[in-house]
């Protein structure tokens, strides 16, 4: 079971490793996309059906028809990763060997259906993935397995997501023969060190000045490449892709533009320190560099963007 591009590895680790037996691909039905707003597939739909692997979409697989074709196949295991829906306990009780979730962050840390935008949104440096067998709570089963990774001083959510598509595929591989043939003893999660963090939504994307420049950066690296950060800029809006804090002794309001050049390039004063905005797509134009931007138009020195709250 699962949906976005986080979860093809998994599934191709399944397929391509001879020893399973697939007997269904469980993912969401296909959604609008693009500019002309076709049905598309999701990646793991894709790749199942360039394998051959039969594929089931529900909108919700906890309902009769879910349960009912969950039955049918008489999984002896279940691997979840980035699915997107809850599954009961009627329908984790299916599989004789229960179910398997490739989680991306070192649990009990980051339950919660972003964990890999929250590491980046709040500074984080080191991060992972767990794989753990799945209860009626949300992230909260037993661990089997974890490896960690560290995450990179300009690394990006988008790009964090790839990498750990790819640890979480190997240690999938490495953990599920050994779950399955009992030499795995599963270990409940601490609840004292628990966290969890709610889904993002594009309100998360708009930047407040007041905040620390370092605080800024990492919301831009966390929220790209979605919803990602913005701002306003001459009633538009301002899309901020990478951004590096700076120190900054400047006495300008936050929010002011204090350099503005193709040399210096965008720096923006900020609560604390000031942001240099390296990679941007301003209103109506192209995702660029902030020094190739400036290159061609004019951001002036004294412009003030938006939000700022007091």
């Amino acid at each position: 079971m699962g949906t976005p591009d986080f979860a093809v590895p998994s599934l191709k680790a399944l397929a391509e490793d001879g020893r399973y037996d697939i007997v269904g691909v469980i993912t969401q039905p296909d959604r609008p996309a693009g500019r002309g707003n076709r049905l598309t597939a999701c990646p793991v739909k894709q790749y199942a059906l360039e394998k051959g692997l039969p594929v089931y979409q529900f909108e919700r697989i906890r309902r009769p028809e879910g349960v009912a074709q969950m039955k049918a196949l008489a999984p002896d295991v279940c691997v979840t990763a980035a699915f997107g829906q809850i599954l009961t306990q009627e329908l984790l009780d299916i599989p004789a060997h229960g179910t398997v979730n490739v989680h991306a962050s070192l649990l009990p840390k980051h339950r919660g259906s972003a964990p890999i935008n929250w590491c980046v949104l709040m500074g984080e440096t080191v991060t992972g993935v767990t794989i753990m067998r799945t209860n009626a709570g949300i992230d909260t089963g037993d661990m089997l397995r974890s490896a960690s990774t560290p995450i990179g001083e300009m690394e990006t959510a988008g790009e964090l997501t790839v990498r750990l598509s790819e640890l979480g595929a190997k240690l999938l591989s490495e953990t599920l023969p050994d779950y399955l043939e009992g030499k795995i003893k599963p270990v409940p999660q601490d609840p004292d060190a628990a966290s969890y963090q709610p889904m993002l939504d594009k309100a998360m994307g708009e930047v407040d000045w007041t905040m620390g420049a370092t605080e800024i950066a990492n919301r831009v690296r966390g929220l790209n490449p979605w919803p990602c950060a913005y701002t306003d800029l001459d009633g538009g809006r301002l899309k901020l892709y990478l951004a590096r804090a700076m120190d900054c002794d400047a006495s300008a309001a936050p929010g002011t533009v204090i350099a503005s050049s193709p040399k210096e390039g965008l720096v923006v004063r900020c609560g604390e320190g000031a942001l240099e905005i390296l990679e941007m797509q301003a209103p109506g134009g192209k995702r660029m560099a902030a020094k190739a931007y400036l290159m061609g138009k004019k951001i002036e020195v004294g412009t003030t963007f938006g939000r700022v709250e007091s």
